[in-house]
């Protein structure tokens, strides 16, 4: 069955002390377009989650969040002692103690709010775990978004497929009503020539080849049968399991042109009002394919 291109999926995994979560959120597109926000230290991984994604979705603009849930407070740094530093603010501070005659000794509390006793230092994360549990995690988001995609497509299925029934019902009529336009149009012109040659026999050879060019005219056969292929095709594509949207908005660009061509050649009002029918059908089939993925 078609799958929609919008969904939502959530997925989260371990791997070792490491735990990532990650949320994608997906919404049509002509293209499979994946925008990835990582955290810094996984900034490295974009490429990685990118490709992921496209080998698992055809289409769509595909949102994916990752979050690192890195235990401790401080993440990606450690704490650092400038130890020479320390020392010196400590001989200093004694010195000033005996210089102003000054009770007490220097402690630690004193000499870690001094500028440049402690630092935090940048530190290289092993993102070994990490990206072994950012994989799982998206796989897992990935698991959930098709499925919630898979559930839109059903529903799209089904509308699909009873607006295609409105439009094979609609070219039905339209080919049942083919030869009375043929047959009106023979009335009209015999009582205009009568009319006009005023009582002069009318030549029936010469009006049966005036019909003929009309019938010629206006016939919508090949436009029908065409159109009962392109809806055929579309039938077999919404049924199936391949992504289908790309081929889907080609059928419907044909489905337009077809039903514009009859409405072109028909002189008949009845055919002229089925096909202004068909148009808006075929423009809420357009509308509908474009969420096919």
């Amino acid at each position: 069955m078609i799958r929609s291109m919008t969904g939502f999926g959530a997925g989260r995994a371990h791997a070792g002390t490491e735990t990532v979560a990650a949320e994608l959120r997906s919404v049509n597109g002509k293209f499979c377009e994946v925008r990835v926000h990582l955290p810094r230290d996984l900034a490295g991984l974009e490429q990685v989650v990118a490709k992921i994604v496209k080998s698992r979705l055809a289409r769509g603009v595909v949102d994916v969040t990752v979050r690192r849930e890195v235990p401790g407070a401080v993440r990606g740094a450690t704490p650092a002692v400038d130890l020479p530093l320390a020392a010196a603010y400590a001989k200093a501070l004694r010195e000033l103690r005996e210089e102003l005659g000054l009770s007490g000794d220097v402690t630690v509390h004193d000499l870690v709010g001094l500028e440049g006793v402690l630092s935090l230092a940048d530190t290289t994360p092993d993102v070994g775990p990490a990206a072994e549990a950012l994989e799982r995690a998206i796989s897992a988001a990935l698991d959930a978004l098709e499925e919630m995609r898979r559930r839109e497509g059903e529903a799209l299925a089904r509308d699909l497929s009873a607006r295609l029934s409105m439009v094979e019902k609609g070219a039905a009529t339209i080919r049942e009503a083919a030869p009375q336009s043929v047959e009106a149009y023979r009335e009209r012109l015999a009582a205009r020539v009568a009319e006009l040659s005023r009582g002069v026999p009318v030549d029936p050879a010469r009006l049966a080849q005036e019909v003929a060019f009309f019938a010629d005219r206006v016939d919508v056969a090949e436009e029908l049968t065409r159109l009962g292929s392109h809806l055929a095709q579309m039938r077999a594509l919404v049924a199936g399991d391949a992504p289908a949207g790309r081929r889907l908005e080609f059928l419907v660009q044909e489905l337009n042109r077809e039903v514009n061509t009859i409405g072109s050649k028909s002189q008949h009002a009845g055919i002229a009002a089925q096909v202004v029918e068909l148009k808006a059908e075929v423009e809420r089939i357009r509308e509908q394919v474009a969420n096919v993925e």
